[in-house]
C-alpha cells in the first residue's frame, strides 16, 4: 500500500508520539509498503529526503515560546505545501498522529480528496498547557476547549486509535469519539541483554526516562528517593530534558543527593540502551501517560516497575507481579516501594522477568499487523465505493 503520514511531533525533540511516528513509518517500509512522512523541521528550514526506505518532507517550522527547543510547523506555509504533497504521493491511506498543524491541514486535505483517514491520539491537555503559562488559570476551561478542538479534526476521519483502553476511554469521555485500542508497540530485543551481576556487584539504580516536564513529577521521586533509610544504599539515574530540568538540580541540591543521582541529559541509541541495561529498577511518575513507552522499553529489559496508579500505567504495572502502583503525590508510598525492591534483589528478577513477558504482548509487529489489516479493509471499502460509482473520485485538492 502507498500510506502518507502526518505528525506535528518530530524525532529530534524526544517524544512517545514522535517514536512511535518512526516505529511505524520504518516497519511499513520494511514490509514493503511505500511510506511516505510529513514532520515538522527540527531548525527551521525547509527539506525533503529519504532514509530507511522512508520519503521524508520536513516542512518549515518556528520554535514554539516557552518550550525547550520545540519548533512547530509555519501554518502559512504548510498548508500548501501539504496539499502538494498529498497530490502528488497520492496515497491509499492518509495516518495523521495529531489534530495541531500538520494533523489539521493533512486531515482536512485528504477528506476533501476522499482519501481513507486514520487518526491516532497521542495528546492530553495536560503535555501542552504547562508550555502556555498564560493558560495555567483556566487549564480546566483550556483543556476542553482542547479537547473540543481535537474532536473537530478526529471526527472527519474513518478510524480513530488510542494507543491503550484507557486512552479510548479518555477519548470517549472528553472528546465523544469512538476509538480502537492498538499499541504503540517497541522492538522488545532492543534493550534485552541477560543480567550477568551478582547482587553485590553495584549499588542498585532507580532509572527514569522522560521528558523534564512538570506532568512527570520527578519532583515526587527525588522527594521520595531523598527519603529513603540509610540502610537503603542507591543511585537514582535521570535520563532526558526539558523545561524542568534547572529546577530539578536545584531540587536534588537542596535535598542533599549530590552525588547520589545523576541528570544524563539527552542521550544517543546506545547510551539508552546501556542505562535501562545497567538499572535495576524503573520509576514513572508522571500522570499523564497514555501508555509510556519509556516504562515499556524497561519491562522489555527485564526491569521491575514502580509507577503512578494514573492513566494508562495501570495497564502496565500488576502490583506484587511486576513492580507496584503508589497514589500520585503520595511521596511516603513511593520512598516505601523503592526500600522494598531495593533491598530485595530476587524480588527484583522475579518482578523484572515478569515484566520482560508482559512487555512481549506490546511487540512492534503486532502494531504493523493491526495497522495493515485497518489499512487494507479502509482502502478496500473506498475501492468498492469507487468501483460502485464506474470511476476514481479521489481527486487532489483544489488548486493543487
Amino acid at each position: 500500500m502507498n500510506i502518507l503520514i502526518g505528525a506535528d511531533q518530530y524525532p529530534e525533540y524526544i517524544n512517545g508520539a514522535a517514536s512511535f511516528t518512526a516505529r511505524l513509518a520504518r516497519g511499513l517500509a520494511y514490509r514493503g509498503h511505500r511510506v511516505t512522512v510529513i514532520w515538522p523541521s527540527h531548525d527551521g528550514a525547509a527539506r525533503s529526503y529519504s532514509e530507511d526506505g522512508v520519503e521524508i518532507h520536513r516542512l518549515r517550522s518556528f520554535r514554539w515560546p516557552w518550550s525547550n527547543g520545540f519548533r512547530v510547523s509555519d501554518p502559512r506555509a504548510s498548508a500548501r505545501t501539504i496539499g502538494e504533497i498529498l497530490g502528488a504521493v497520492r496515497p491509499d491511506i492518509v495516518h495523521i498522529q495529531s489534530h495541531m498543524v500538520i494533523g489539521r491541514q493533512l486531515a482536512r486535505a485528504a477528506v476533501k480528496a476522499h482519501y481513507p483517514l486514520v487518526a491516532t491520539n497521542h495528546f492530553m491537555p495536560e503535555n501542552v498547557l504547562g508550555h502556555a503559562p498564560f493558560l495555567d488559570h483556566v487549564s480546566a476551561v483550556a483543556g476542553r476547549w482542547a479537547w473540543r478542538d481535537l474532536a473537530r479534526v478526529y471526527s472527519q476521519a474513518d478510524l480513530v486509535t488510542a494507543p491503550t483502553p484507557r486512552a479510548v476511554q479518555l477519548l470517549k469521555a472528553a472528546a465523544g469519539l469512538t476509538a480502537e485500542a492498538i499499541s504503540c508497540g517497541i522492538d522488545t530485543d532492543r534493550f534485552w541483554e541477560p543480567d550477568r551481576r551478582t547482587p553485590t556487584d553495584l549499588i542498585p539504580t532507580v532509572l527514569f526516562v522522560g521528558r523534564l516536564e512538570t506532568e512527570k513529577r520527578i519532583d515526587e521521586l527525588l522527594r521520595s528517593f531523598a527519603a529513603l533509610p540509610a540502610s537503603v544504599p542507591a543511585r537514582l539515574h535521570i535520563v532526558g530534558t526539558g523545561t524542568q530540568e534547572h529546577q530539578l538540580h536545584v531540587l536534588a541540591q537542596e535535598l542533599g543527593l549530590s552525588g547520589r543521582v545523576t541528570f544524563a541529559g539527552r542521550v544517543g541509541d546506545d547510551e539508552l540502551a546501556a542505562a535501562y541495561r545497567s538499572a535495576d529498577l524503573f520509576c514513572m511518575p508522571g500522570t499523564a501517560e497514555l501508555q509510556s513507552l519509556a516504562t515499556l522499553e524497561a519491562m522489555s529489559a527485564g526491569k521491575p516497575v514502580i509507577a503512578a496508579n494514573a492513566m494508562a500505567l495501570p495497564h502496565l504495572v500488576m502490583p506484587g507481579h511486576n513492580g507496584h502502583l503508589y497514589n500520585p503525590g503520595d511521596t511516603a508510598a513511593l520512598t516505601s516501594h523503592l526500600a522494598a525492591l531495593l533491598g530485595q534483589p530476587e524480588m527484583r528478577r522475579r518482578m523484572g522477568y515478569a515484566s520482560r513477558t508482559m512487555a512481549k504482548q506490546h511487540s512492534v509487529n503486532f502494531t504493523l499487523d493491526a495497522f495493515e489489516v485497518r489499512y487494507a479493509q479502509l482502502h478496500g471499502r473506498r475501492a468498492g465505493r469507487q468501483d460502485a460509482r464506474g470511476s476514481d473520485q479521489a481527486l487532489v485538492p483544489a488548486g493543487v
